[in-house]
């Protein structure tokens, strides 16, 4: 983790919304579908805990999965990868690597070049739109 400074558990909870504090900082999994969806158009999505530029729109797809989904993320250093036994399933975790947040997980079904489909929340990402 960076230089973003270290919260308590209280001002976590007073600065996110009940949902987006319990997916980013519990580990927790919005329903599937359940996300408004972002403003069309190029921009980066960030970080709802601390604001790290985490995605960008050009490398996000439809993926059918129910939550938001890209190819690759914006910097490798912007994200960590962890093992995620629970469940009963063998899962790579995404966190934030500025924050910790739990973004989601990454899976290899996706498409070209990488192969990779990043399954993120969507209450975890903040889009800002270019302008």
């Amino acid at each position: 983790m960076s230089e973003t400074p270290r919260k308590t558990d209280a001002d976590w909870r007073e600065e996110l919304t009940p949902l987006a504090y319990e997916v980013t900082r519990r580990g927790a999994t919005e329903r599937p579908f359940s996300h408004p969806g972002f403003a069309p158009g190029p921009g980066v999505f960030h970080c709802v805990c601390c604001g790290a530029e985490l995605f960008e729109k050009d490398q996000k797809f439809e993926s059918g999965c129910g939550w938001p989904a890209f190819s690759a993320p914006a910097d490798e250093a912007a994200i960590r990868e962890l093992r995620d036994v629970t469940h009963g399933m063998v899962r790579t975790e995404v966190r934030c690597a500025d924050c910790d947040a739990h973004l989601g997980h990454v899976f290899d079904d996706g498409p070209g070049p990488t192969g990779l489909r990043y399954c993120i929340n969507g209450v975890a990402l903040d889009f800002e739109p270019e302008s």
